[in-house]
């Protein structure tokens, strides 16, 4: 055993204490705790308890690091695996965890303080105060709201995950966010107060295509509803993208506005959205008459003409965004009296055909680029009324009406 020595205070009070080795540090210098106890059996039990761990590596050192720089070298590290389009939602979700947290000692944090947190996400959370209007319209009240609970369940991962591995550097005893989670009764009440929108139901759907035939842009717009997405048909090129021969397209590129102040061009997110997918008449047709049509555009704008190889150009061949689609596609809408909805939202609207109308979960999951079709379907196919007619159909025959 160590020695324990007995040591005098400058009160005169007697305390025991000794040094132990617990381990290097990433640099290979050894580390040593000072350890001081009242009596001298507290001092070697605790000497035992600490080998015995130390051996055991199951010995938490104790440090002040605090939350907040713990969650700043985590995600040093983590930013190593992340697309750049995904880095801003990451800092924007660890900032509610420094901004709430970060001032406590990390060995300090208790499942309490994560209920709290929670709590304070769900009331709280929400950074821009909403302005209500009061009877007085010069002097309207500033009200800070909660973040929706899919809002909290995000931040909530986040902080599991870095104390998850916190735990695995043996900086913590526990993972004590690891059983906190938003309570249902939460879910059930922004459930009833949120209004969702509804992806286009197929008269909708067939509304839109007819009215954008003869747009510019029409063929992109296409694409959209063949449930290509947004980012997906903003990075698409001529060659070696499109086959107008074979009729497919294949999607190997995307262009993705981040916070809607600049463009990043990227490979797909997984391998499984890497996919070549055959055109349905109508989007082939419209490919091959805007392509035709660039290729007068070129001719009529001379020198002044962008040669990028993008599909998605205005008429000087400029590259467009996602926010350039989006904006156009918003403005047809208007246009056509139609509900307005996210581009995106087309995306749910054919898959949710597909799944509908007999496409087998294999194929509806490598049309989506998705590797999971039970991911698909769970995310993307929610029947409504007019799906289910089918069903009301064969109970007739049950019935003896049919």
């Amino acid at each position: 055993m160590a020695e324990i020595k007995r040591v005098t205070l400058q009160n005169g009070k007697i305390r025991w204490r000794f040094v132990i080795d617990v381990g290097r540090d990433a640099q290979g210098k050894r580390k040593q705790l000072t350890i001081t106890k009242d009596t001298r059996k507290a001092a070697e039990a605790e000497y035992v308890r600490i080998r015995h761990q130390r051996d055991a590596g199951t010995l938490i050192v104790p440090n002040k690091t605090t939350v907040g720089e713990w969650v700043d070298e985590w995600f040093a590290k983590k930013k190593e695996d992340l697309e750049p389009t995904t880095i801003p939602s990451y800092e924007t979700q660890l900032g509610y965890i420094k901004n709430r947290l970060g001032d406590t000692r990390l060995q300090a944090l208790t499942e309490d303080d994560c209920i709290d947190f929670v709590q304070w996400l769900l009331t709280q959370g929400r950074r821009r105060p909403i302005i209500v209007q009061t009877g007085n319209p010069e002097q309207p009240v500033e009200t800070l709201t909660g973040l929706r609970p899919t809002s909290v369940d995000t931040i909530l991962s986040r902080l599991k995950e870095i104390l998850g591995r916190a735990f695995v550097r043996q900086m913590v005893r526990a993972n004590v966010a690891e059983y906190v989670h938003v309570p249902k009764q939460a879910r059930k009440q922004d459930k009833r107060r949120s209004t969702k929108v509804q992806p286009w139901n197929v008269a909708e759907v067939q509304q839109y295509v007819s009215g954008i035939r003869s747009d510019r842009l029409c063929a992109p717009l296409m694409e959209s509803l063949m449930g290509m997405r947004p980012a997906e048909v903003a990075g698409q090129r001529w060659e070696p993208d499109v086959d107008l021969v074979g009729g497919t397209v294949s999607v190997l590129n995307t262009r993705t506005m981040v916070r809607n102040h600049y463009t990043v061009e990227k490979d797909t997110k997984t391998t499984s959205g890497e996919r070549t997918l055959p055109l349905p008449r109508l989007v082939w047709d419209s490919l091959k008459s805007f392509k035709k049509l660039q290729a007068r555009e070129r001719l009529a704008a001379g020198e002044a003409y962008t040669v990028s190889g993008y599909v998605l150009v205005d008429e000087l061949g400029v590259p467009l965004d996602t926010r350039n689609l989006r904006d156009h596609a918003c403005a047809l809408m208007e246009e056509l009296g139609l509900r307005r909805v996210r581009l995106y939202d087309a995306r749910h609207a054919v898959l949710k055909y597909l799944a509908v109308n007999g496409v087998t979960d294999v194929v509806l999951a490598a049309w989506a680029g998705h590797t999971n079709a039970a991911f698909t379907k769970a995310k993307y196919v929610a029947p409504d009324a007019e799906d289910l007619r089918s069903a009301a159909a064969a109970l007739d025959g049950l019935h003896g009406l049919g």
